[in-house]
């Protein structure tokens, strides 16, 4: 699998920018801003090395991984409870863009992989 092609990871970078660059346009609520910035920033990292290192499985599953916390953070960052559906609702949707990006691109990574040692 050549480098820098994989649809997937442009995805998670395009959603992980997304959430991080909103926290500019949405109202700050609880850890809201900190959480969301953290979050597309590590998303934008693990999608940029996927894309580097396309062989690299376990990044995918980092990449995932990272989808959930941000499915999971309006709630950890309380910021769901004090009404700021914006950031909450921006939290879970690019999550879950990123949990079934890294849930389509295993299977390609693995094959990459297996690729890599047999050749």
């Amino acid at each position: 699998m050549k480098k820098w092609t994989r649809w997937e990871d442009w995805v998670a970078i395009a959603a992980g920018l997304a959430v991080a660059l909103s926290t500019m346009f949405l109202e700050p609520m609880g850890a809201s801003v900190s959480m969301m910035i953290v979050l597309g920033a590590l998303l934008v990292v693990s999608g940029v090395v996927n894309l580097a290192w396309p062989g690299m499985v376990a990044m995918e599953y980092v990449q995932g991984g990272l989808g959930v916390l941000l499915i999971i953070s309006p709630w950890v960052g309380r910021y769901v409870e004090t009404g700021a559906f914006g950031p909450a609702w921006m939290s879970w949707i690019c999550g879950a863009i990123a949990v079934v990006v890294a849930a389509l691109a295993i299977r390609p990574a693995m094959r990459a992989h297996h690729d890599a040692i047999t050749h």
